[in-house]
Protein backbone atom coordinates (compact mmCIF):
# COMPACT_ATOMS: atom_id res chain seq x y z
CA UNK A 1 0.00 0.00 0.00
CA UNK A 2 1.55 3.59 -0.64
CA UNK A 3 2.51 5.65 2.19
CA UNK A 4 -0.01 8.79 0.94
CA UNK A 5 -2.90 6.47 1.65
CA UNK A 6 -4.97 4.00 0.68
CA UNK A 7 -5.80 4.07 -3.19
CA UNK A 8 -9.64 4.10 -4.59
CA UNK A 9 -10.54 1.00 -5.26
CA UNK A 10 -10.07 -1.01 -8.52
CA UNK A 11 -7.09 2.45 -9.59
CA UNK A 12 -3.51 1.76 -9.14
CA UNK A 13 -2.08 4.29 -6.26
CA UNK A 14 0.47 6.94 -7.34
CA UNK A 15 3.24 7.01 -5.77
CA UNK A 16 4.46 9.69 -3.77
CA UNK A 17 6.03 12.58 -5.34
CA UNK A 18 4.71 11.85 -8.96
CA UNK A 19 3.08 14.23 -11.29
CA UNK A 20 -0.05 12.44 -10.99
CA UNK A 21 -0.31 13.01 -7.25
CA UNK A 22 0.86 16.20 -7.11
CA UNK A 23 -1.96 17.10 -9.88
CA UNK A 24 -4.50 15.35 -7.83
CA UNK A 25 -3.13 17.85 -4.81
CA UNK A 26 -3.72 20.80 -6.47
CA UNK A 27 -7.29 19.55 -7.57
CA UNK A 28 -8.03 18.69 -4.14
CA UNK A 29 -7.01 22.18 -3.26
CA UNK A 30 -9.47 23.87 -6.00
CA UNK A 31 -12.23 21.73 -5.29
CA UNK A 32 -11.55 22.52 -1.31
CA UNK A 33 -11.29 26.00 -1.70
CA UNK A 34 -14.74 25.63 -4.17
CA UNK A 35 -16.63 23.66 -1.58
CA UNK A 36 -15.49 26.05 1.30
CA UNK A 37 -17.18 29.08 -0.82
CA UNK A 38 -20.11 27.44 -1.63
CA UNK A 39 -20.23 25.50 2.02
CA UNK A 40 -19.85 29.07 3.46
CA UNK A 41 -23.01 30.45 1.17
CA UNK A 42 -25.15 27.60 1.76
CA UNK A 43 -24.45 28.17 5.66
CA UNK A 44 -25.15 32.01 5.04
CA UNK A 45 -28.40 31.42 3.39
CA UNK A 46 -29.15 28.64 5.95
CA UNK A 47 -28.71 31.37 9.00
CA UNK A 48 -30.84 33.67 7.35
CA UNK A 49 -33.42 31.14 6.80
CA UNK A 50 -33.52 29.83 10.21
CA UNK A 51 -33.50 33.68 11.37
CA UNK A 52 -36.43 34.10 9.26
CA UNK A 53 -38.01 30.86 10.30
CA UNK A 54 -37.67 31.55 13.78
CA UNK A 55 -38.75 35.19 13.72
CA UNK A 56 -42.09 34.14 12.04
CA UNK A 57 -42.65 31.37 13.74
CA UNK A 58 -46.32 30.92 15.51
CA UNK A 59 -47.97 28.01 16.43
CA UNK A 60 -51.26 27.17 15.14
CA UNK A 61 -53.99 29.45 16.58
CA UNK A 62 -50.97 31.10 18.70
CA UNK A 63 -51.99 34.66 16.87
CA UNK A 64 -54.83 35.50 14.87
CA UNK A 65 -53.10 38.71 13.18
CA UNK A 66 -51.34 37.83 9.87
CA UNK A 67 -47.71 37.58 9.83
CA UNK A 68 -47.71 41.15 7.80
CA UNK A 69 -49.17 42.72 10.32
CA UNK A 70 -47.26 41.50 12.77
CA UNK A 71 -43.94 42.56 11.27
CA UNK A 72 -45.97 46.28 10.57
CA UNK A 73 -46.58 47.04 13.87
CA UNK A 74 -43.68 45.08 16.09
CA UNK A 75 -41.03 43.46 14.22
CA UNK A 76 -39.82 45.28 11.27
CA UNK A 77 -40.93 48.13 13.11
CA UNK A 78 -38.19 51.02 14.24
CA UNK A 79 -37.93 54.60 16.37
CA UNK A 80 -37.53 56.70 13.60
CA UNK A 81 -34.65 59.70 13.81
CA UNK A 82 -34.75 60.77 10.20
CA UNK A 83 -37.90 61.13 7.54
CA UNK A 84 -38.91 61.59 4.35
CA UNK A 85 -40.46 64.74 3.02
CA UNK A 86 -44.29 63.49 2.68
CA UNK A 87 -46.18 65.28 5.36
CA UNK A 88 -48.77 63.78 7.46
CA UNK A 89 -52.17 64.76 7.00
CA UNK A 90 -55.13 65.40 9.39
CA UNK A 91 -56.62 62.32 8.08
CA UNK A 92 -53.91 59.93 9.07
CA UNK A 93 -54.18 61.34 12.24
CA UNK A 94 -57.93 61.31 12.75
CA UNK A 95 -57.75 57.72 11.80
CA UNK A 96 -55.02 56.69 14.23
CA UNK A 97 -57.11 58.39 17.40
CA UNK A 98 -60.11 56.45 15.95
CA UNK A 99 -58.29 53.28 15.95
CA UNK A 100 -56.20 53.50 19.43
CA UNK A 101 -58.90 54.87 21.82
CA UNK A 102 -60.50 51.59 21.85
CA UNK A 103 -57.05 50.67 23.76
CA UNK A 104 -58.35 49.74 27.74
CA UNK A 105 -57.74 52.04 30.50
CA UNK A 106 -58.67 52.00 33.82
CA UNK A 107 -62.13 53.37 34.51
CA UNK A 108 -62.28 53.42 30.71
CA UNK A 109 -60.59 57.14 31.46
CA UNK A 110 -58.84 59.05 29.17
CA UNK A 111 -56.27 61.51 30.25
CA UNK A 112 -54.07 61.75 27.05
CA UNK A 113 -54.03 64.91 25.48
CA UNK A 114 -52.14 65.18 22.27
CA UNK A 115 -50.53 68.52 20.99
CA UNK A 116 -49.99 68.49 17.26
CA UNK A 117 -47.07 70.96 16.17
CA UNK A 118 -47.31 71.99 12.60
CA UNK A 119 -47.18 75.96 12.56
CA UNK A 120 -43.12 77.01 11.79
CA UNK A 121 -43.44 79.23 14.93
CA UNK A 122 -44.95 76.31 17.09
CA UNK A 123 -42.10 73.92 15.67
CA UNK A 124 -38.95 76.66 16.45
CA UNK A 125 -40.61 77.12 20.18
CA UNK A 126 -40.50 73.39 20.75
CA UNK A 127 -37.11 72.94 19.66
CA UNK A 128 -35.81 74.91 22.06
CA UNK A 129 -36.81 73.28 24.68
CA UNK A 130 -35.22 70.02 22.92
CA UNK A 131 -32.42 68.10 24.22
CA UNK A 132 -29.22 68.69 21.66
CA UNK A 133 -29.60 65.32 20.52
CA UNK A 134 -33.09 65.63 19.84
CA UNK A 135 -33.12 69.15 18.35
CA UNK A 136 -32.46 68.40 14.32
CA UNK A 137 -34.86 65.52 13.99
CA UNK A 138 -37.64 67.35 15.62
CA UNK A 139 -37.14 70.39 13.44
CA UNK A 140 -36.78 68.15 10.06
CA UNK A 141 -39.80 65.68 11.26
CA UNK A 142 -43.06 66.04 8.85
CA UNK A 143 -45.06 66.28 11.90
CA UNK A 144 -44.11 66.52 16.03
CA UNK A 145 -46.86 65.72 18.56
CA UNK A 146 -46.34 66.56 22.48
CA UNK A 147 -48.06 63.62 24.39
CA UNK A 148 -49.54 64.72 27.78
CA UNK A 149 -51.60 63.68 31.20
CA UNK A 150 -55.03 65.58 31.70
CA UNK A 151 -54.99 65.26 35.67
CA UNK A 152 -58.53 66.87 35.16
CA UNK A 153 -59.33 64.01 33.36
CA UNK A 154 -61.78 62.56 36.13
CA UNK A 155 -64.50 65.69 34.79
CA UNK A 156 -65.29 63.44 31.83
CA UNK A 157 -65.79 60.07 33.11
CA UNK A 158 -69.64 60.54 33.97
CA UNK A 159 -69.41 60.50 29.78
CA UNK A 160 -67.01 57.61 29.80
CA UNK A 161 -68.75 55.78 32.81
CA UNK A 162 -72.00 56.03 32.17
CA UNK A 163 -72.51 53.32 34.39
CA UNK A 164 -70.84 54.42 37.01
CA UNK A 165 -70.60 58.12 37.09
CA UNK A 166 -69.91 58.11 41.03
CA UNK A 167 -66.22 56.97 39.94
CA UNK A 168 -65.47 60.48 39.50
CA UNK A 169 -65.85 61.49 42.83
CA UNK A 170 -66.15 57.75 44.65
CA UNK A 171 -61.95 57.76 43.51
CA UNK A 172 -60.40 60.93 41.84
CA UNK A 173 -61.76 63.23 44.11
CA UNK A 174 -58.04 63.95 45.59
CA UNK A 175 -55.83 65.58 42.96
CA UNK A 176 -52.90 63.52 44.03
CA UNK A 177 -54.84 60.14 43.06
CA UNK A 178 -55.87 61.97 39.58
CA UNK A 179 -51.92 62.88 38.91
CA UNK A 180 -50.60 58.94 39.53
CA UNK A 181 -54.04 57.55 37.59
CA UNK A 182 -53.27 60.07 34.60
CA UNK A 183 -49.74 59.48 33.83
CA UNK A 184 -50.13 55.65 34.60
CA UNK A 185 -53.37 55.97 32.28
CA UNK A 186 -51.69 58.17 29.59
CA UNK A 187 -48.39 56.40 29.12
CA UNK A 188 -50.65 53.47 27.98
CA UNK A 189 -52.48 55.47 25.48
CA UNK A 190 -49.32 56.83 24.38
CA UNK A 191 -48.34 53.22 23.82
CA UNK A 192 -51.47 52.55 21.62
CA UNK A 193 -50.92 55.66 19.77
CA UNK A 194 -47.56 54.47 18.73
CA UNK A 195 -48.86 51.40 17.76
CA UNK A 196 -51.81 53.21 16.11
CA UNK A 197 -48.93 55.59 14.11
CA UNK A 198 -47.07 52.65 12.54
CA UNK A 199 -50.66 50.58 11.61
CA UNK A 200 -50.93 54.22 9.39
CA UNK A 201 -47.52 52.67 8.30
CA UNK A 202 -45.95 55.92 9.34
CA UNK A 203 -42.95 55.98 11.44
CA UNK A 204 -42.97 57.22 15.62
CA UNK A 205 -39.55 58.74 17.52
CA UNK A 206 -41.03 59.25 20.80
CA UNK A 207 -38.55 61.21 22.65
CA UNK A 208 -38.49 62.23 26.42
CA UNK A 209 -34.67 63.79 25.97
CA UNK A 210 -36.68 67.48 26.73
CA UNK A 211 -37.11 70.49 29.24
CA UNK A 212 -40.53 69.36 30.08
CA UNK A 213 -41.17 72.14 32.21
CA UNK A 214 -40.27 74.67 29.67
CA UNK A 215 -42.95 72.73 27.17
CA UNK A 216 -45.45 72.96 29.87
CA UNK A 217 -45.20 76.12 30.45
CA UNK A 218 -44.95 76.92 26.29
CA UNK A 219 -47.44 74.96 25.38
CA UNK A 220 -49.78 73.53 27.82
CA UNK A 221 -50.82 74.70 31.63
CA UNK A 222 -50.53 73.04 35.16
CA UNK A 223 -53.50 70.63 34.36
CA UNK A 224 -51.41 68.82 32.10
CA UNK A 225 -48.24 67.18 32.47
CA UNK A 226 -46.21 66.65 29.61
CA UNK A 227 -44.98 62.83 29.20
CA UNK A 228 -42.91 62.95 25.68
CA UNK A 229 -42.44 64.55 22.09
CA UNK A 230 -43.14 62.22 19.36
CA UNK A 231 -41.76 62.97 16.03
CA UNK A 232 -43.68 61.19 13.04
CA UNK A 233 -43.65 60.64 9.20
CA UNK A 234 -42.38 57.94 6.47
CA UNK A 235 -39.10 56.65 7.61
CA UNK A 236 -36.30 57.78 6.41
CA UNK A 237 -33.33 55.62 4.80
CA UNK A 238 -30.95 56.41 7.81
CA UNK A 239 -32.66 54.12 10.49
CA UNK A 240 -30.50 54.40 13.19
CA UNK A 241 -28.27 51.91 15.47
CA UNK A 242 -29.18 48.24 14.08
CA UNK A 243 -32.00 46.83 15.72
CA UNK A 244 -30.80 46.27 20.17
CA UNK A 245 -31.31 42.94 21.75
CA UNK A 246 -34.89 42.07 23.51
CA UNK A 247 -35.45 40.02 26.47
CA UNK A 248 -36.38 36.78 25.95
CA UNK A 249 -39.48 34.60 27.29
CA UNK A 250 -37.46 32.89 30.09
CA UNK A 251 -36.42 36.02 30.94
CA UNK A 252 -39.64 37.81 31.77
CA UNK A 253 -42.44 35.07 32.18
CA UNK A 254 -42.47 33.89 35.13
CA UNK A 255 -45.71 30.98 35.91
CA UNK A 256 -46.66 30.21 39.76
Amino acid sequence: MAASGRPRRGAPAEPPGSAGAAGAGARDSGHARVDLVENSSIAAVQSEQRFTTVRKKAFPMSLVLDSAAQDLLFREARTANSFSDEPVTEEQVQAIYDLVKYGPTAFNQTPLRITLVRSPEARERLVKHMAEGNAAKTAAAPLVAILSADNEFHEELPQLLPHFPQAKDVFFAERPVREQSALLNAALQAAYFIVGVRAAGLAAGPMTGADFAGIQKEFLDADHTPLMVVNIGKPGEDTGFPRSPRLEFDQVITTV
